[in-house]
């Protein structure tokens, strides 16, 4: 039976290598995933072991920061400090530390060459040591005010050259630098653009004032530990400084990266989970097919003495002999597939090195898993309907079970499921408790799905004859064949499909629910902001005040409100647990450019001195109202209490940036956070002035800030459509490995009925079918597939789309937008997808030699 197994799976090798693609893409999503994964995870930590200090020494903060605070004050420590730590005993040398992200670098023409995608421009003091990020390759160090140190990997991007002028935009301002020198990573660049200035300049320049610094990096003398080292540095600084080994700074800035990376590591497994079930289905269809094909193979194995087990063995040694080789191929695919990964992510501004791709153990455990566990879960029922073949079989034609018995019991079944998943989606919609209702909606996207794949049998007879009605009355008798063909066997038909609906269900309901994200936004927008323009940077950072000074000097500009942000923790003054939230600081006149709906009080009331504006969210979960008091406490510590002047009524979306922030006046904000910078400017036009060329001079006034823009409604709509567009492409381009899949399932159930129907093609072609006739059968056979699967996917979707436009509802994004392009599109993309899958099999079937056909057993 083992040697029959083997020469049965080799025979049929052609058959299976469909399945095997299947099985190696499944697989190779789930390994580049990890391995791209662990490179990022791995390749940070290099960084960071390699680059802290032995001991470092910053600001003490209160708030756990995971991100630079939002008003972009930098906290700091006396330069003195670094003489008082480099007398402890242990100490080989103290160095100071000047380190301030988020500036902005531009070359003469305004343009900002600084990193893109979210890594930071980072302003550094130059003190080379041991552990220095970069090495200088080329020119000289910088050595007083208006010289730099350039990274190599910003040089080689934007083609800078030592001797070219610069310009930085910090928060104490611009100032021009010239470059004396490039420097290169001693370690992976991840992306950030790295600008160096001598220790002084950077005090002066980045801090804005002289005799400060951001830390004090201490290097341990040898034979000195550095929890030794830690712990007499403490007892002279005291406690208002973090004091942290290298290990403690190396593990705190891996554990901010890993929600980050446990974020992207999900969504791509999920992705991968995707493409594991297509696959499942792709290989249960194929499995089940060549079982069909195979009755009369098995039904003599039966005759000759084969038990039922070892028929049934025999088709899971040849689902194991895939799993295996599968597992294996796609584990060398996933190679490539993390190192495209690579490439896609640098191209957002995070650079990778291919060659150091992370290959840890269980990497290849979950790649062998996967691809064993999914081929045998696939063939086992087909295996068990093999060895149920009985001996009698050999005596007749296989035959392919339509519609019988068994398939009403699992039209019973399935409908059942799907019931039960429609139940709990119409739940999903009607619960106002967001998290109730997201767990109903998962629930009902699961029961739906398998109620679907389980009634397809049922749905194809109907749904085919419609969408394959007009195809006698165009192609004749030909194509009436076709629409036969895609009836014959509905179990076959709805299988093909259910992988294909599969990946377009998923398309349709992301569609809904980023078509009715944007139309909210466009309301709210309308609904929420009043100001004429709005000015921010790309990212939200905080701006330098020279920014506000622009805009105020512009010609036919009026009321203009500066507000601030500023990372805090607020608790009732009556007790309770401290809630993390961003507190905004405004100047006088928010109510002419937010719309806000306020329960009581008042907003002038509110952003008095020593008072605060709340939303109703968190007046209600704590009982407060205007009058009641609410402790703040800041990022240094700094600790007030502010009684509550007004509350409002919160919309859920909250995109006025206030509402569910606590919002407190500029001045207020500004006494606890020293140094906060504007992060946005509400800007009205005054009256009289002409709007859009008041727009051309804020535009021109601010050319020197590129990092800033000035939009008004329409622009910011537009910005927001499309940052949700981006998020759906990538969706989109994650989930095209799922709809390949179902491709390759469409094209490997065509070549495998090609080779079921070979005595019927021959017969055809010798009553007088032509080969262009024949194809064109195929063709249309394959499109009202595709159409078929597009139908359920589409319907399906548009299901999970509705009920989580209901669950967003929760949370302020009321408005419904179905788009009907992208439904379009898909119709004719299916039918496209079909069209291409047959021409493989159609010419295949087309090149038979008719009397071979004919006589084929």
């Amino acid at each position: 039976m083992l040697k029959a197994t083997l020469r049965g799976f080799l025979a049929h090798k052609g058959r299976l290598v469909l399945s095997l693609l299947a099985v190696v893409l499944s697989v190779a999503f789930v390994a580049g995933t990890l391995m791209f994964t662990d490179t990022i995870s791995g390749t940070f930590d290099r960084l960071f072991r390699n680059t802290s200090p032995d001991v470092s020494v910053t600001v003490h903060t209160d708030l756990d920061n995971t991100q630079p605070n939002s008003s972009g004050a930098v906290p700091t420590l006396p330069d003195s400090l670094v003489a008082k730590v480099a007398a402890v005993p242990g100490v080989a040398a103290a160095r100071p530390g000047v380190g301030v992200s988020g500036i902005t670098l531009v070359d003469a023409g305004n343009h900002d060459i600084g990193s893109v995608g979210g890594a930071p421009t980072i302003g550094v003091n130059w003190v080379p040591t041991s552990k220095s990020v970069v090495t200088l390759t080329s020119g000289d160090a910088p050595a007083g005010d208006g010289q730099a140190v350039i990274d190599a990997d910003t040089a080689k991007k934007h083609h800078l050259v030592i001797g070219q002028q610069l310009r930085v935009i910090a928060a104490p301002g611009s100032f021009p630098v010239r470059i004396t020198g490039i420097a290169t990573f001693n370690t992976t660049n991840p992306g950030a653009t790295l600008v160096f200035l001598d220790t002084a300049t950077a005090e002066q320049r980045l801090l804005g004032q002289a005799g400060q610094v951001t830390s004090v990096d201490v290097t341990a003398a040898p034979g000195v530990s550095d929890e030794l080292l830690k712990q007499r540095v403490t007892a002279v600084v005291g406690s208002g400084y973090d004091v942290k080994t290298a290990a403690q700074a190396a593990k705190d800035s891996a554990q901010q990266l890993g929600g980050f990376l446990s974020v992207i590591k999900d969504a791509l497994l999920g992705f991968a989970g995707i493409a594991v079930l297509v696959g499942i289905s792709l290989i249960l269809n194929t499995f089940s097919m060549l079982v069909a094909q195979r009755t009369r193979e098995l039904g003599l194995m039966r005759a000759l003495g084969a038990s039922r087990r070892q028929v049934n063995r025999s088709v899971l040694v040849e689902a194991l002999l895939l799993g295996i080789i599968g597992s294996t191929l796609g584990l060398l695919v996933g190679i490539g597939l993390a190192q495209l990964l690579i490439k896609l992510i640098g191209g957002v501004g995070m650079q990778l090195k291919g060659s150091e791709i992370a290959f840890r153990w269980p990497t290849p455990v979950a790649s062998y898993a996967v691809g064993i566990i999914v081929t045998a879960v696939s063939a086992y029922l087909p295996a068990r309907r093999a060895g149920s073949v009985s001996p009698m079989a050999a005596l007749r034609e296989a035959d392919t079970p339509g519609q019988g018995a068994p398939l009403r019991r699992r039209a019973w079944l399935g409908g059942s499921v799907l019931a039960l998943g429609a139940a709990a989606l119409a739940a999903a919609s009607a619960l106002h408790a967001a998290g109730t209702a997201a767990g109903y909606l998962g629930l009902g996207i699961l029961l739906s799905l398998i109620g679907l794949i389980m009634t397809g049998p049922l749905l194809a007879r109907p749904v085919i004859r419609v969408l394959g009605g007009w195809f006698p009355g165009v192609f004749g008798s030909v194509g009436a064949m076709s629409q036969r063909n895609a009836l014959r066997n509905p179990r076959r038909t709805s299988a093909t499909a259910s992988a294909l609906m599969i990946g377009l269900a998923l398309v349709a309901a992301l569609s809904v629910v980023g078509a009715s994200m944007a139309a909210s936004f466009d309301a709210q927008v309308d609904k929420t902001i009043g100001a004429d323009f709005i000015v921010q940077t790309g990212q939200g950072l905080p701006f330098p005040a020279e920014v506000g000074t622009a805009v105020q000097g512009v010609q036919g500009v009026g009321l203009v409100v500066h507000a601030q942000a500023t990372q805090a923790r607020v608790a009732p003054s009556t007790g309770g647990t401290e809630s993390r939230t961003t507190l905004l600081g405004t100047t006088a006149g928010l109510e002419q450019v937010v719309h806000l709906e306020l329960r009581s009080g008042s907003i002038a009331a509110g952003t008095a001195p020593g008072a605060v504006m709340i939303g109703s969210t968190y007046a209600d979960a704590h009982k407060l109202g205007v009058g009641d008091r609410l402790n703040v406490r800041f990022p240094e510590g700094q600790q007030v209490t502010l009684t509550i002047g007004a509350v409002d009524v919160v919309d859920p979306a909250n995109l006025g940036g206030v509402g569910n922030n606590p919002v407190v006046s500029t001045d207020t904000l500004r006494r606890y956070v020293p140094g906060a910078l504007d992060s946005t400017l509400f800007v009205d036009v005054a009256k009289g002035a002409d709007k859009s060329a008041v727009k051309t001079a804020l535009t021109a006034a601010l050319a020197d800030n590129p990092q800033v823009k000035v939009r008004d409604q329409a622009d910011y709509k537009k910005l927001i459509r499309q940052s949700i567009d981006i998020l759906l492409n990538l969706v989109y381009g994650l989930l095209a490995l799922a709809i390949i899949i179902a491709v390759l399932g469409v094209v490997n159930t065509l070549a495998l009925s090609v080779v079921e129907r070979t005595r019927e093609i021959g017969l055809m072609r010798a009553i007088g079918m032509s080969r262009r006739q024949l194809r064109r059968m195929v063709r249309l056979e394959s499109v009202v597939i595709a159409l078929f699967g597009a139908v359920l996917g589409l319907a399906l979707g548009l299901v999970w789309g509705l009920a989580a436009q209901r669950l967003l509802a929760l949370k302020g994004m009321q408005a419904l937008s179905i788009p009907w392009t992208t439904v379009i599109a898909v119709m004719v993309g299916a039918a496209l997808v079909g069209l291409l899958a047959a021409l493989a099999p159609a010419a295949r079937a087309s090149r038979m030699n008719v009397l071979g056909a004919i006589a084929h057993e």
